[in-house]
This record gives structure tokens, C-alpha cells and sequence, in this order.
């Protein structure tokens, strides 16, 4: 596509009216050990939420992990999920001491966690639009 043209639209997608619940927390972990705590986010949290319950289908439409190059070792996270039914699922204190004391066993450094900003906006963020184009992005 050259500087002049416009994307066609069937290059895209949008979707809106949607009000599916999002989940966003914020920590803090040291620079050294980010890594670390990537591969356990991934492994334990990502992963046995998904599968570890036997539900018919992953309860979370998606997960996306951001970084901030400004402040090294601070973690964003994001989910957006099918409906406070499914969260609440996985949401179990059970659950989410098992996953916990597995998380806390394997990965044995200071992790803070700095914000859940769906807990103060008392679970009201939710999703209402998504745009995406539908080509993936060049590799780098």
C-alpha cells in the first residue's frame, strides 16, 4: 500500500455494542527478573486458567501482557472475558490459592502488585468496540 492510498474494508475489523468485562492489574517486579516472571505469568496464570478447570471453552476471550519501557519491570496486564460468569469460575478462592501458592513457589521475588483498576472501578470497565485490521503486523 503506498503512502497515498487507503486500507480497503475488508482489511478490518470492528465490532461494537459489545459489554464483555475486563480484568486489568498492574505490577511491579525487579528488571532482573522479568523474564521470570513472564514465563510463570504465562505458565501458571495464562495457561491453568485456561485449561486447568475442564471447562468447555477458555473462559477469557483474551490476555495481553504490556510492558513499559519507561519503567522497567512494571507489567500491565489485560483480559477481557466472555462474562462475570466465566470470571467468577476461575475467580474461586480455591482456584486462585492453588495458582497462587504454585506462583508464590516458584517464582521466590518481590512482586508487587501496584493497581487493579477493574477493583476501583468497583468491576465496571468493560469492552465496547474492538478495531483491528486483519493482516499481521511485519516481523522484526
Amino acid at each position: 500500500m503506498s503512502a497515498h492510498s487507503s486500507p480497503t474494508p475488508d482489511a478490518y475489523s470492528y465490532v461494537h455494542g459489545e459489554r464483555l468485562p475486563v480484568e486489568v492489574l498492574v505490577f511491579e517486579v525487579a528488571p532482573e527478573d522479568l523474564d521470570l516472571f513472564l514465563e510463570l505469568d504465562h505458565e501458571i496464570w495464562t495457561l491453568k486458567e485456561a485449561f486447568d478447570l475442564g471447562l468447555e471453552r477458555i473462559p477469557f476471550l483474551s490476555k495481553e501482557v504490556w510492558l513499559n519501557d519507561s519503567r522497567p519491570g512494571q507489567v500491565t496486564i489485560v483480559f477481557v472475558w466472555e462474562s462475570m460468569e466465566a470470571w467468577d469460575t476461575v475467580g474461586s478462592v480455591d482456584f486462585q490459592q492453588k495458582l497462587q501458592s504454585e506462583f508464590d513457589r516458584r517464582f521466590d521475588r518481590p512482586v508487587r502488585l501496584v493497581r487493579a483498576y477493574h477493583e476501583l472501578a468497583d468491576m465496571g470497565i468493560h469492552r465496547y468496540s474492538r478495531f483491528e485490521r486483519d493482516e499481521e503486523p511485519p516481523l522484526r
